[in-house]
């Protein structure tokens, strides 16, 4: 019993420490010089990164996550039996409609002479999707399929990098707005997830649709600042921060 309490106080603290580091990333990557406009061959390496997570890590793991739904005999998760890769689909299709809706809303701003930014009104339907995806990665923090140090560290610094580059993004996107308020409170949005997921507990079928539905999204959220030609990202970073990152999955 001891033992059990003192692992699940540790498994606490520490991932109360991880979701304020994540968040203050949220709040201080934008001041850091070598990886601002206009690209960083850092932020393609980060970018590496996270989709190395995705392929070598989540989405294995969707197999699993997959027999799960099949086990699943009531409501929503009985009718997502079989389907955890279309929610893997659904998460990149949802994030690819914002960002083309932040496209066209910068270009039609900027042809009306109001500058190369967003309307106020794409900005907030951007942070209310991003809050929840935030507070989704903060709320896996407590409830992560493995649930060692060793796996809540790569799924932590896979998702601190994977910050910095939707911060970029974001900020590209929608400029002083997302500095003044956007960040605050994606970064609040991880922290409200950490301590939704610390006082709940969902069944494992559950666990499957937001890991599956968080997978797609990664992928989009990274795949989006990595192809557009004006984005001006280094294939070499990306490939080689992929395949460091690969190697580390694999060999730990």
């Amino acid at each position: 019993m001891n033992v059990s309490l003192s692992s699940t106080s540790f498994n606490f603290i520490s991932t109360a420490l991880i979701a304020f580091g994540l968040a203050l990333t949220h709040l201080f990557c934008g001041k850091i010089q070598f990886i601002k406009a206009p690209r960083s061959r850092w932020l393609s390496a980060a970018g590496g990164v996270s989709v190395a997570y995705v392929f070598v890590h989540i989405l294995p793991e969707l197999n699993e996550h997959q027999a799960v739904l099949e086990e699943a005999q009531k409501g929503l998760i009985s009718y997502l039996e079989h389907h955890v890769y279309l929610l893997a689909l659904l998460g990149l299709i949802a994030f690819y409609s914002l960002e083309k809706m932040a496209i066209e809303s910068r270009d039609n701003q900027e042809k009306a002479g109001k500058g190369d930014v967003t309307t106020q009104a794409v900005f907030w339907v951007h942070i209310v999707s991003f809050t929840f995806y935030n507070a989704l990665i903060g709320y896996l923090l407590m409830h992560r399929e493995e649930s060692t140090i060793q796996g809540l560290l790569l799924y932590s610094l896979a998702m601190a990098l994977h910050f910095v580059v939707n911060d970029f993004g974001l900020r590209e996107n929608h400029k002083h707005i997302y500095d003044n308020i956007g960040r605050w409170i994606l970064a609040a949005a991880i922290i409200a997830g950490w301590v939704i997921g610390s006082g709940t507990h969902i069944g494992e079928a559950a666990i499957a649709v937001l890991f599956a539905f968080l997978a797609g999204s990664i992928i989009l959220n990274v795949l989006k600042e990595e192809l557009p030609e004006e984005r001006e990202s280094c294939f070499w970073s990306f490939a080689l921060g992929a395949a460091i990152y690969t190697v580390l999955l694999l060999t730990l």
